[in-house]
């Protein structure tokens, strides 16, 4: 198995401190997907509110890194067209940054499960989240 390098995307960074008097909360919660090309892999997470189905979030993955996709309104889906890139799965996520902890779990109805193999190893190997304690339930 080939090891990608492994990118951590939290559209919570960018969100909280665009809407008036909030910042980044320590405690959050939301959804997250799981996205690879040959290369890369990227764990993509995202407030609820801001993306209330996992399909947003591949949407707006995809927009932003002109890779071709289309939404499919009926099945709540976002497909990519470019073969090189595979939506894995997706779940939820609960991240604490004062306790350092982020569990993982549940599933897409989109996508299905994430990929949990390597999954604790492939975070601890991020600046972003390396020094926290990862829960896979």
């Amino acid at each position: 198995m080939k090891r990608r390098n492994t990118i951590i995307i939290d559209y919570g960074r960018t969100h909280y401190p665009l809407t008036p008097g909030r910042e980044v909360p320590d405690r959050r919660a939301g959804k997250f997907v799981q996205v690879r090309n040959d290369e890369t892999e990227y764990l993509i997470f995202s407030p609820m509110e801001l993306t209330p189905y996992h399909a947003d979030l591949v949407e707006r993955f995809c927009e932003e890194r002109k890779i071709p996709g289309s939404y499919v309104r009926e099945r709540r889906r976002y497909d990519i067209h470019d073969p090189s890139w595979v939506v894995v799965g997706g779940g939820k996520f609960e991240a604490d940054s004062r306790k350092k902890i982020v569990i993982l779990y549940d599933n897409s109805m989109a996508y299905g499960r994430f990929d949990a193999r390597e999954l604790k190893e492939k975070i601890r190997r991020t600046k972003e989240l390396g020094d926290y304690e990862i829960r896979i339930e």
